[in-house]
């Protein structure tokens, strides 16, 4: 794991952490860089199946819930799960504008 990323409790998965301006790597550097971005990239789309999950069993929750605080607090967390979600979809297609970076 290379110094070059960061986890991020909130989504799961490690995010771009680059010292400095991404034309001060060399290429040998900048592919060694994408090369683990695609990696942890290709881990997201499971990362974003986990978390429907969570949404699905919360929302079952919510079908059987009487009580009014309760139902608020799941679709309170319902909402942040998507936001989750929401971000890693962004970052997954983040790569596109990297990779167009480094072959121009």
């Amino acid at each position: 794991m290379s110094t070059h990323f960061i986890y991020d409790e909130r989504l799961g998965i490690r995010l771009p952490h680059l010292q400095k301006a991404w034309e001060m790597y060399t290429k040998e550097e900048q592919a060694a860089i994408l090369l683990e971005w695609e990696t942890i990239r290709g881990k997201i789309p499971d990362r974003i199946i986990e978390l429907e999950q969570q949404i699905n069993e919360k929302q079952r929750q919510l079908g059987e819930e009487n009580d009014f605080a309760r139902s608020c607090t799941l679709n309170f967390e319902i909402a942040a799960l998507a936001s989750i979600i929401n971000d890693l979809w962004i970052w997954y297609r983040m790569n596109q504008t990297v990779t167009n970076r480094i072959h121009q």
